[in-house]
């Protein structure tokens, strides 16, 4: 049996990435001739031009992300395959709305295009229950398998960048933390608001890290730097890093007090994931996927107030104990994300997928759709 695994013509995360090349790395493994395919040039060091990709018959099987470009779309309607839709997150298009026009467009075609795919997808992998519970409610009737992104932190284990390190640590200050592109979705306002309220009330000597690139989001970015303007707050105290190194990731996770997360939609924070790795407290607003990935630990605000987020980071900053419970949770909870475990979720979802999708065969007709999970 041959696999193919086609990524996105637009730019695909980094997340997206590494899980396709496990994933290829993994059925390569088992025996399958498996390999990634993308028309999108910077993908070229993972994939090979779609044209390379090999014919596909009926046995065989094509692993795709929905809302990809139009000559990909085509060339998963034409296969007569086996197909598995590999869904991570569509944003709503609602949060590019006074943003980026150009950008909500995109959405608004992507979330057509999910739609359109609904009635044509036999099975589905992704990323957490809430992902699946979007589809569930855009009619999808197939088969759902959830599993987290496979992730290796063997390399979470280098030294930090010994520059930043100097420049912040042993300081005394108390560091809030937050991971993630600048992008609406993401309510890095509701991040700066409740620091804000955290340093009013509780502590003035504490600073904000927000890390994570401002690339594809110029106008959020400006407003954000506005918000914190007009709050007075200068920029050593809330800390814009842009993209960073892998090091300089590193180190300011070292360097975290705590980690806050007020995100609305996430199809799967893997921040989250990291901080639990480096024992940093998770304060995180319940929305979207957050739940999912936290599971018992951490602590969930059921709400978006910036002073109650503000009074139970001082708790939890304040009493050692309550730290100590919260990051023995999380470390607990990470063993669910480590390679081994995830890695026989994906073999088990891949033998019910074998067991539940009968090869295709050239003969038209409606496809009847296999049983529920």
């Amino acid at each position: 049996m041959k696999i193919a695994l086609l990524l996105p013509d637009v730019d695909a995360s980094v997340v997206i990435c590494e899980d396709a090349v496990a994933l290829v790395q993994i059925f390569r493994a088992k025996g399958y001739a498996a390999g990634i395919f993308s028309d999108n040039p910077h993908l070229h060091e993972i994939a090979q031009p779609l044209k390379r990709m090999p014919r596909l018959s009926g046995e065989d099987m094509l692993l795709y992300y929905p809302c990809i470009g139009t000559d990909s779309r085509m060339c998963i309607d034409r296969l007569a395959c086996r197909k598995v839709m590999l869904f991570s997150q569509t944003v709503p298009p609602r949060y590019w709305k006074g943003y980026q026009e150009t950008r909500r467009e995109e959405a608004e075609r992507s979330m057509q295009e999910l739609c359109r795919l609904a009635s044509r997808t036999y099975y589905c992998m992704t990323v957490s229950a809430y992902q699946a519970s979007v589809l569930r409610e855009l009619n999808y009737q197939c088969p759902i398998a959830v599993r987290p992104p496979l992730m290796s932190f063997s390399e979470y284990s280098k030294a930090p960048d010994p520059e930043i390190m100097t420049r912040y640590d042993g300081d005394g200050y108390v560091n809030f933390l937050f991971v993630g592109a600048l992008s609406p979705q993401k309510k890095q306002e509701d991040v700066i608001r409740a620091f804000y309220a955290y340093q009013k009330y509780c502590n003035p000597k504490s600073r904000l890290f927000l890390v994570g690139s401002d690339a594809k989001s110029a106008c959020y970015n400006r407003r954000l730097r506005r918000y914190t303007d007009a709050l007075e707050l200068s920029p050593e105290q809330v800390v814009f890093t842009g993209e960073v190194s892998f090091a300089a990731l590193l180190a300011y996770y070292h360097l975290a007090s705590l980690f806050l997360c007020m995100s609305e939609y996430e199809g799967f924070c893997v921040p989250l994931v990291e901080a639990m790795y480096f024992g940093v407290p998770i304060l995180a607003y319940d929305a979207s996927s957050t739940a999912d990935v936290l599971g018992d630990s951490g602590v969930l605000l059921p709400t978006n107030d910036p002073m109650e987020a503000a009074l139970m980071a001082d708790r939890i900053l304040c009493d050692p104990a309550l730290r100590r419970e919260i990051t023995a949770g999380q470390r607990h909870r990470q063993q669910a994300f480590a390679y081994p475990a995830v890695r026989k979720q994906l073999e088990e979802q891949f033998q019910d997928f074998l067991d539940q999708v009968s090869p295709r065969t050239k003969k038209r007709g409606k496809r009847k759709m296999p049983a529920e999970v």
